[in-house]
């Protein structure tokens, strides 16, 4: 394609830059074949090597950017070309990055800088044929996962809107299993065999730069040793209130589904109105501790107030920048996907997006007008106030400061939005607000439900997916 033929090319004209870069380079040394030891010579490489990937790391988000808002062959054709080129691209600069010592080296930007660039995860792999097809499956299983439908009837139920509404709002017993159940059977047993190759691969990756394996390198990013007992200690303090939050909404949902919840068990996840269990707020409704309160879901609201995605963005934008932080410029109003198109398939999924140009910054949210939605592009939105914080960094250091604190930023901006006093300024709350214990009692299971009801399952992810990496579950 000809997406493809212009990443090869001016991947091919960043590699010789790059390489006359350090040809030159190498040349103040007396000799090439030792390591080079001037710290000067390695902040210029830096600084060519900054530009080189920013544009090359711009290439490849525009190729995932076009693939994800428009899951077709040509496009994952691209996708896959240009993931590929960018590994080329990072293979070298990390055979260029080895070639310093900086053990004389005494600025410590620069020797962060060159460890970060080593870290080149998949394009470690030294078999070009096996990261072709790491690449692939990567792209293959995005596929299955992002277009996998239900068959109910005469119709294919997609998983955004019709799955995730119909999990967050039915209470049918039996038809929430149907849903829980048909999604998985349409994804699950397409991803298993691709999953395990893909462990596989991944891992002989890794390893290749010095680690066990794919959990042990995830976790270093948090740069502590103690970092499996820090978490572990963390849940331990948290789980008596979770316990008691489960047994609460057990009792709860026993009352309403019968015998169909075992009291004494677990909780049938089906019922709990989410795809993955993970939050519990979309069943605040049967677990409500006291009835005939202000209740703080403004769904009815927006949609009653003719709230649409475009007024919930502005919305976030204004809140924003009444905190002092940036407002969106042109780029993201133009370029952002933040409802489903009509006639084609997309990854629904809201992710922030960042080019790496330094001005272009996006969101991809398939929105609905409810409450979740209206604290999922705030989420969204805080990870692009974050962004343009960090925007004229160095590029490696264009990230959360660990994958946690990307996400602790964007959830902490959300948490803020949720607020009964926040709702009432934007016009969405009514009267007077309630403020008594029986109300902010309310109030706080809502965000036990989202928050609370979290904290384990993300956990046990965690831990699940290191064991895979590690070889304890297979």
């Amino acid at each position: 394609t000809n997406l493809t033929d212009t990443h090869a090319v001016l991947y091919n004209m960043a590699r010789i830059r790059l390489w006359v870069l350090f040809f030159v380079v190498s040349l103040f040394d007396s000799d090439a074949q030792n390591l080079i030891t001037d710290e000067e010579q390695a902040k210029q490489w830096l600084e060519e090597y900054n530009s080189m990937a920013e544009h090359y790391y711009y290439l490849t988000e525009e190729a995932n950017w076009a693939y994800e808002t428009d899951i077709t062959p040509e496009n994952q054709e691209a996708q896959v070309a240009a993931s590929l080129q960018k590994d080329k691209f990072r293979k070298e600069a990390y055979d260029n990055a080895t070639m310093f010592d900086v053990t004389s080296f005494t600025n410590q930007t620069v020797i962060r800088l060159l460890s970060k660039i080593k870290n080149i995860e998949n394009a470690a792999l030294s078999d070009q044929t096996k990261l072709n097809r790491l690449t692939q499956l990567l792209a293959d299983m995005k596929q299955i996962y992002s277009t996998g439908k239900v068959k109910d009837g005469n119709r294919d139920l997609v998983f955004e809107p019709d799955l995730v509404t119909e999990l967050a709002t039915g209470r049918d017993y039996d038809r929430l299993q149907f849903i829980w159940e048909g999604w998985r059977g349409a994804v699950g047993p397409s991803l298993r065999d691709k999953y395990a190759e893909y462990v596989q691969l991944k891992n002989e990756a890794i390893r290749e730069l010095g680690y066990d394996d794919v959990g042990a390198y995830w976790r270093s990013w948090y740069e502590t040793s103690t970092f499996e007992a820090d978490l572990e200690a963390l849940w331990q303090e948290v789980r008596p209130m979770y316990l008691e939050l489960h047994a609460y909404v057990r009792r709860r949902l026993a009352e309403y589904y019968g015998d169909k919840v075992d009291s004494n068990g677990p909780i049938p996840a089906h019922l709990l109105g989410n795809m993955w269990a993970q939050q519990w707020n979309n069943i605040y409704d049967l677990v409500e501790p006291f009835s005939g309160k202000q209740r703080i879901d403004v769904t009815s609201a927006m949609v009653a107030k003719g709230w649409d995605a475009l007024r919930m963005f502005n919305e976030s934008e204004q809140f924003f920048t009444s905190l002092g932080l940036i407002p969106m410029n042109d780029e993201f109003w133009r370029d952002s996907m933040i409802v489903r198109p009509q006639g084609r398939e997309v990854v629904c999924y809201a992710s922030a997006w960042d080019f790496y140009n330094r001005r272009d910054f996006r969101i991809k949210q398939c929105t609905e007008v409810t409450q979740d939605d209206l604290q999922t592009v705030h989420h969204e939105m805080g990870h692009i106030e974050y962004f343009l914080q960090y925007k004229d960094q160095p590029l490696p250091f264009r990230e959360g400061a660990n994958p946690g604190f990307h996400e602790a930023v964007g959830d902490c901006l959300a948490l803020s939005v949720s607020t009964p006093k926040h709702l009432k300024e934007i016009g969405l709350i009514d009267g007077e607000l309630q403020e008594d214990d029986e109300a902010d009692i309310n109030y706080l299971m809502q965000q036990a439900l989202e928050k609370i009801a979290f904290l384990p399952f993300g956990y046990m992810m965690d831990k699940w997916r290191w064991k895979v990496f590690d070889g304890q579950i297979t």
